[in-house]
């Protein structure tokens, strides 16, 4: 018995390893920065401007910061009183904060063996640890969509760590057997509704069968705070059990989980690849389609009749894909490879509201690709259609939680009553998005809320 608790001692002191071996290699830059509070207005000056909306950079305006917001865009040259601070931005462009509309703060930063295994704490601490990277990479806001990140969010929010903005979907709800199951086999039979998991009892996912349990499912998360709600609708490409083309969830029991979103009102998002597992979703009422690279083109174009989001990840099988060993996995992400192509074609043709994540989970070696993932994407769009995607598509998306959202005022704009959420950049945006694959040096100057998180332009007058 001793054997065994060594072997498995040393197991996961070496998954650790690999956790810190395998993190953001710009970890050790990104600790240098420390936020700076502003004790009044903060004036940018000398810049050029993409403020997210419109698809042009301008350099007729400066930047009037108050309380954390923007409270005005002065034309250059108008002189502004009572500004307690000065940054001459070097004529470089600012843009807004980007937006990750697909990830886990909870789940990126360490492998799965650790995230199944290691005490709660320390995961908790390696989340906290990556939030501040996150930050430091120009990710402003992330809609987190599955995850315990509820007490990291509030630590955040509360200035105890750094870390983008969060809107939390909570515990992911699954089916028995459903793509957010992630019971061993001799966890099976479940004997009763307090035999959790260890994946429950960290709050990662939620199981729940037939309209009751997911009733209560969805309820508990909405309680804990969830800005919206997440329900796996079908498999996955790393999954233990549940094969890609399965449909998981009734109707009757996704319509059950719309139906408490809406009375809280804010909305449900399902992580679906296949055009039956789509339309099924989209009868519930679901409102944001994530993955569903399988999907049809008559499937497609029912995702733009309903008016819905299509949340679209670039899984392809390039050198930043997840390494899969197994025959069938090689198989199944090959084929959310070429699905990808397809449904990219397919969103921007036929007008779909689209938006963007990484979904960079349980792959720690993958965080320094976080804005590459947006920047190879250029191959279907122009720079600056995707960086409006990235920034005031996605702050549209995010902000679909109503009054359920922590964060009242726009995102991911420059505009007034924005939310002063600014990069300051040593590139031509409207040319390029290379600059995100280095963000230690290329993202000069780090705003969120106002608080300056790096600076490393020429000192503030």
């Amino acid at each position: 018995m001793r054997v065994i608790q060594r072997l498995n001692a040393l197991h996961w002191q070496a998954s650790a390893l690999e956790v810190a071996s395998t993190a953001d290699p710009h970890a050790a830059q990104a600790l240098k920065s420390k936020a700076v509070k502003n004790t009044g207005p903060i004036l940018l000056t000398n810049l050029r401007l993409f403020d997210g909306i419109a698809l042009k950079v301008r350099d007729d305006v400066q930047i009037l910061i108050e309380n954390g917001k923007i409270a005005g865009l002065p034309p250059v040259g108008t002189a502004v009183s009572d500004v307690a601070q000065t940054i001459d931005c070097g004529g470089k462009v600012v843009i807004p904060g980007l937006i990750d509309a697909h990830w886990h703060t909870m789940l990126c930063g360490l492998n799965e063996l650790v995230a199944m295994t290691a005490d709660v704490g320390y995961i908790h601490l390696i989340a906290a640890h990556e939030a501040r990277n996150t930050l430091m990479r120009g990710f402003t806001t992330v809609r987190d969509t599955g995850g315990p990140v509820f007490a990291l969010k509030t630590a955040i929010d509360q200035g105890l760590f750094e870390g983008p903005r969060i809107f939390p979907s909570g515990a992911m709800i699954s089916q028995t057997g459903g793509h957010g199951d992630f019971r061993m086999r001799y966890d099976v039979p479940r004997h009763s509704g307090n035999d959790v998991s260890h994946a429950e009892a960290l709050g990662a996912s939620s199981i729940a069968d037939g309209p009751d349990e997911v009733r209560r499912r969805v309820r508990e998360q909405l309680m804990l705070g969830a800005t919206q709600i997440k329900i796996m609708a079908g498999g996955g490409v790393t999954s233990m059990y549940d094969p890609i083309d399965s449909v998981q969830f009734s109707l009757e029991e996704m319509r059950t989980a719309v139906e408490c979103a809406e009375d809280w009102g804010t909305y449900v998002l399902a992580h679906v690849y296949t055009s039956q597992g789509i339309e099924r979703a989209l009868s519930a009422g679901i409102r944001s389609i994530e993955h569903g690279q399988l999907a049809s083109r008559e499937c497609a174009q029912c995702i733009a009749d309903a008016g819905a989001w299509w949340s679209l990840q670039p899984f392809f099988s390039d050198e930043d894909a997840n390494i899969k060993t197994d025959p069938k996995g090689k198989a199944a992400q090959q084929l959310i490879a070429t699905g990808t192509e397809q449904a990219y074609a397919l969103a921007r043709e036929l007008k779909i509201k689209t938006a963007w994540g990484t979904d960079i989970l349980f792959t720690p070696q993958n965080l320094h690709t976080h804005g590459k993932q947006l920047a190879k994407l250029t191959r279907f769009y122009e720079p600056l259609e995707l960086l409006q995607i990235a920034t005031a598509r996605n702050g549209e998306l995010c902000q679909m939680a109503g009054n359920r959202s922590p964060y009242p005022g726009k995102l991911g704009v420059i505009e007034a009553g924005a939310w002063a959420d600014l990069l300051v950049v040593d590139s031509d945006p409207s040319k390029s998005l290379d600059f995100l694959k280095t963000p230690e040096t290329s993202l000069k100057f780090i705003m969120k809320n106002g608080i300056v998180h790096k600076n490393d332009l020429a000192r503030a007058t």
